[in-house]
């Protein structure tokens, strides 16, 4: 993998100027009225229907050309409101497996009262969209869509298929999530060489200036425990020191004082060893030392100052939730934690939750997993017929922007594909500052200048992967 990427990229950290602002082109404002559409059909899981957004973009689909056989929304029986929507347009090839481009176009609530705009209208203002999934991620999914009805407008034969799923229930996935039902109830529409996902885009510097491209190769797992102690209780008046909370808070503050074991696989210390050069200074020295050797210790304790970077490299257990008592003047008998852990790809769930209770050290302290655990698996290899299409595009659009490898510390229903064999890869090629974009959050945002450039840049790295050998 590390050799798959060019070693003049590497060689320093080139920036490439912001461009200056732009009238959109005609095709661009064509783009954004889709981007508009799929924004302002509220896909939240308490009001919204992915079913509408589906049925939305199969009809701009349809009216671009593609037939009904090509165009499938799969809606569980159960679940009316949470369809999905898979696109094919069709290869010359029978024998070469396709390719799929993957997007949720479920969104997280957001409360109209906290926003400074409506978070599902698109507003335009000083260089951003904002709109509640304007980054999370109907930016993607208005980009796929867009790129097939641009093929199929063009003519573009490809010699692979190229498939699209928009999905539902990545944002809640306890409750629904259709790339799992997709995958146990309909494969063959989700079967494929590998797969394009979110998960990755590029990072701008304090001036706007394009640093670096982001390619990702694997993600961390998503796990929460439950911490628990139970108690006889008792009078208030007559304390004792067996008390829940008091067993339950002095676990946590051990768990907040431990730091799991540094691990780097392939992806991690590729981006650390490219991130060294980009950054320099202290921290490019720090992050070159770990990438050679993970148990320096001093070098560790310099890159986990960005808490980013300190998840990339370990297993991650933070307490989220607390709740205990059940009165004022009484001891309490229960109390509870809810402990999230970001566990490292191949790190087992069960293998996470020996190592709670072994930090916690307290026997009292009973610790159980939540829900169903999520699939585990290697991060997939990235290999030149993978990076090679990449470095193409982007030497053109950004000439110098290296390339970087990067294993995003969330989830992504890439998770589901991965385990079963299908490697995903996170692709944007949508630039944003370090402070993000305010994904999950309040005044969520897109910069204008980044989606209309990743809208060409995935649009030309999937013709070439759509026409590869």
């Amino acid at each position: 993998m590390i050799r798959s990427i060019s070693a003049a990229a590497l060689a320093f950290a080139a920036l490439a100027s912001p461009a200056a602002a732009q009238s959109p082109r005609p095709d661009q404002l064509a783009f954004r009225e889709l981007y508009k559409e799929l924004i302002e059909i509220n896909t939240t899981l308490s009001v919204g229907s992915c079913t509408a957004a589906s049925e939305a973009m199969a009809s701009r689909l349809k009216a671009a050309g593609f037939a009904d056989a090509d165009l499938k929304i799969i809606v569980a029986p159960d679940r009316p409101k949470d369809g999905n929507l898979v696109a094919t347009l069709k290869g010359s090839d029978p024998k070469a497996k396709p390719i799929l481009l993957l997007a949720h176009i479920d969104v997280v609530e957001a409360n109209r009262a906290d926003w400074e705009r409506d978070p599902f209208k698109l507003i335009e203002e000083d260089g951003y969209f904002y709109a509640r999934g304007s980054s999370d991620d109907k930016a993607q999914a208005a980009v796929w869509t867009d790129s097939l009805i641009r093929m199929k407008q063009e003519g573009f034969k490809p010699r692979r298929t190229i498939k699209m799923a928009l999905t539902c229930g990545e944002e809640t996935p306890d409750t629904f999530n259709g790339v799992q039902y997709l995958i146990q109830n309909h494969r063959d529409l989700m079967d494929a060489a590998f797969v394009l996902n979110e998960g990755s885009g590029g990072r701008l510097d304090a001036n706007g200036n394009r640093v670096s491209l982001g390619i990702q190769a694997g993600e961390k797992v998503y796990q929460d425990y439950t911490l628990e102690v139970t108690n006889k209780g008792g009078h208030s008046s007559a304390p004792v020191r067996d008390n829940a909370v008091y067993h339950l808070s002095a676990g946590l503050s051990r768990l907040g004082d431990y730091d799991f074991p540094v691990k780097l696989n392939d992806a991690v210390r590729a981006n650390f060893e490219r991130m060294a050069v980009i950054d320099g200074g202290e921290t490019g020295k720090a992050l070159a030392a770990v990438a050679k050797n993970p148990a320096d210790a001093a070098a560790v304790a310099i890159v986990a100052k960005e808490p980013g970077r300190n998840s990339m490299m370990r297993t991650t257990c933070v307490a989220t939730m607390v709740n205990a008592g059940h009165a004022p003047n009484a001891l309490p008998q229960r109390a509870r934690a809810n402990v999230n852990c970001r566990i490292l790809p191949g790190e087992g769930v069960e293998e996470t939750r020996l190592a709670l209770v072994k930090v916690l050290a307290d026997d009292a302290i009973k610790v159980t997993t939540v829900g169903e655990p999520s699939p585990v698996s290697p991060p997939p290899t990235l290999g030149k017929s993978i990076t090679d299409p990449v470095e193409k595009v982007a030497a053109k659009l950004w000439p110098g922007v290296p390339l970087v490898p990067v294993m995003a510390t969330g989830a992504t229903d890439g998770r589901f594909l991965n385990a079963v064999g299908i490697p995903t890869y996170g692709l944007t090629g949508f630039f944003s500052e370090a402070t993000g974009n305010g994904a999950h959050g309040l005044n969520e945002k897109m910069r204008v200048r980044s989606l209309y450039e990743g809208r060409d840049f995935l649009y030309e790295v999937v013709k070439i992967y759509a026409n590869q050998k």
